[in-house]
């Protein structure tokens, strides 16, 4: 079956502007308004929905409970647009450049809580383990991620994306001994209010967390960070790259979820590395659309 969803709007592609990227770099987030038209939300919650309903039938997830399931692409393949979305991909390659890939990506579900839930002190930083074992201050950027709401979140209350503005520049913000430990929100912490099309762009590093849903809106989200493909992924991708519907997809999308690209005389871990450019099918889009930026991404000849 082929995969076919609502035409996106922008026909022009070009990199975010000077202002945009600024921003980025002072406040560790952007919010892009109006990223996906009201058919792609339609079209992209339904998608979802579907996987919910999957889920709960399968008994994999409960009736009105929560789904945070990890692989979007291999569990909602409608959603593959969305990694190359023209309206949100040159934010990605803009900051992280040509070598990159998908390294983890979820698909976000929470219904109107019930009872309440017990504290728990929840602000993080993506990344897991680099957050222990890489001694910089700051730490690197290493990924960027984004938010594709398809619910309205608008209003604060609704299980809104809550952040600390700047804060990715800092390596440690104050907490409780343990989680369970009633602690005051850090200070300059907002929510991010949205409507269903918006996405959040947002740097790793930043602190941030996901309040609790108590409102009468379903949240739901679609999520994908990407990283340099040194890196190595958290999606298990396997069947889906094994299977007959990777033909469907394009050849920045295939990259993006980690089809294998080494071809007759390029060693695997190279390729990756970023030593073939000229196989490298996100390379081939900015250079064919002369987006190299002069300084970054660097142009290989």
């Amino acid at each position: 079956m082929t995969i076919t969803a609502p035409t996106a709007t922008q026909t022009s592609i070009s990199a975010p502007s000077v202002e945009l990227r600024e921003q980025f770099e002072r406040d560790g987030y952007l919010v892009i308004k109006g990223a996906l038209t009201p058919d792609e939300v339609a079209y992209y919650a339904n998608a979802l929905d579907e996987v919910y309903e999957a889920q709960v039938a399968a008994g994999k997830t409960a009736p009105g409970a929560s789904m945070h399931t990890l692989g979007a692409v291999a569990n909602c393949p409608a959603s593959v647009n969305l990694v190359d979305h023209p309206v949100t991909f040159p934010f990605i390659w803009s900051v992280l450049g040509w070598n990159i890939h998908i390294y983890h990506s979820h698909l976000d579900v929470h219904p109107k809580i019930v009872t309440p839930k017990p504290y728990l002190f929840e602000w993080h930083q993506d990344g897991g383990r680099q957050n222990r074992e890489i001694e910089t201050t700051p730490r690197p950027r290493l990924s960027v991620k984004l938010a594709y709401w398809l619910s309205d979140v608008s209003e604060t209350g609704r299980g809104n994306f809550k952040v600390v503005p700047g804060s990715h520049l800092v390596n440690r913000i104050d907490g409780p001994p343990r989680r369970d430990v009633v602690w005051p929100e850090p200070e300059g912490s907002i929510e991010i209010c949205a409507n269903p099309g918006d996405v959040v762009f947002f740097d790793r590093r930043l602190w941030h967390t996901r309040t609790n849903n108590y409102s009468d809106i379903t949240r739901k989200g679609m999520f994908f960070a990407y990283s340099h493909r040194w890196s190595y992924g958290r999606d298990e991708n396997d069947a889906l790259l094994a299977s007959e519907q990777l033909a469907e997809f394009t050849p920045v999308q295939r990259q993006l979820l980690g089809a294998q690209l080494a071809g007759p005389g390029q060693i695997k871990g190279d390729h990756q590395w970023g030593h073939c450019p000229d196989t490298t099918p996100v390379y081939g889009y900015l250079k064919d659309n002369n987006l190299f930026d002069p300084s970054y991404p660097p142009l290989i000849p």
